[in-house]
């Protein structure tokens, strides 16, 4: 019971750990706060350190996801849990590390939307629906260059996708739980997109 504690616990923590800002500080010698759209994740990383920056946050913010789903899945073992029954703790991981990216603990318990996040969670429990979002997201991002319209139309495409396919119980609400997230979490880019002033995923100059 205590190591399946504290693998949850982990999970949060791991999901806590905020990408964007240590490679910022480290490498860049850059606060992501202070630029652009002023959020660590990894569409402002490309904005203000270019692409290998933000390739770097998104595969690290993506780690943090599949991080947490596999400690659900230690913690489940840890109780002796068959492995029929060991997706409802890998779900939990999951949801603890989206958590922790949003409300980080390292971060005074703010964070990122939690696409990048989700993105590895649902690699790691539906790899087939990820790889069609995944599509449609380079899709819609080359043809708009917004990426927040990308991000909302795949978080809503998820659990369609995971139903098509036939997904177990708990992975579907996941996709759903997720897909209300980042939708509730892109609410001020809903707006901007209604507007029509939402950012483009451009390359900006720090001063």
């Amino acid at each position: 019971m205590i190591t399946s504690i504290l693998c949850l616990i982990l999970a949060y923590l791991a999901g806590s750990f905020p990408s964007g800002l240590v490679i910022g500080r480290a490498i860049y010698h850059t606060d992501l706060r202070e630029y652009g759209s002023h959020n660590t994740g990894a569409t402002n990383a490309y904005r203000v350190f270019g692409p290998a920056g933000g390739l770097a946050v998104l595969v690290l913010d993506a780690a943090k996801g599949m991080l947490g789903v596999y400690l659900g899945q230690l913690a489940a073992a840890s109780l002796a849990w068959p492995p029929e029954q060991q997706v409802y703790l890998m779900v939990a991981g999951g949801c603890l590390a989206i958590i922790g990216h949003s409300c980080s603990i390292f971060l005074k318990f703010k964070g990122g939307k939690g696409v990048a996040t989700g993105l590895g969670i649902i690699l790691f429990l539906a790899p087939w629906e990820t790889l069609i979002v995944f599509a449609g997201w380079c899709l819609i991002v080359a043809v708009t260059r917004i990426v927040s319209l990308g991000s909302i139309v795949g978080a809503v495409a998820v659990p369609i996708l995971m139903y098509v396919f036939g997904e177990p119980l708990p992975v579907l609400l996941f996709g759903i739980i997720a897909a209300v997230l980042v939708v509730v979490r892109h609410k001020d880019n809903i707006i901007r997109l209604l507007q029509g002033k939402e950012l483009k995923v451009e390359r900006i100059h720090k001063k």
